[in-house]
């Protein structure tokens, strides 16, 4: 039961990423591309994640916190350039 589960979960966060990746492209603004980045982000945390579940694997928890930790600077760094035009005051 668990392993149809995990597959279903690969299966389900390929498919958001796959449409992540199709917003990305053709998002008409820029907003709509940082927001489908972050989303990006968001659903390869949870691939890892599922990853380290199915692998029994504890490292893979510690990437995913990094990758977090990674995409929110990155996504703050990139809003503040969109708002300010520059990152560092």
């Amino acid at each position: 039961m668990l392993d149809g589960a995990i597959l279903f979960g690969f299966g389900a966060l390929g498919l958001a990423l796959a449409m992540n990746l199709w917003r990305l492209v053709r998002g008409p603004g820029v907003a709509d591309r940082i927001l489908a980045l972050d989303t990006m982000v968001i659903n390869v945390i949870g691939l890892i994640v599922l990853a380290g579940i199915a692998g029994s694997s504890g490292t893979s928890f510690e990437a995913a916190l990094l990758l977090a930790m990674v995409g929110f600077v990155g996504t703050v760094a990139y809003a503040k350039f969109l708002l300010r035009g520059d990152i560092i005051e």
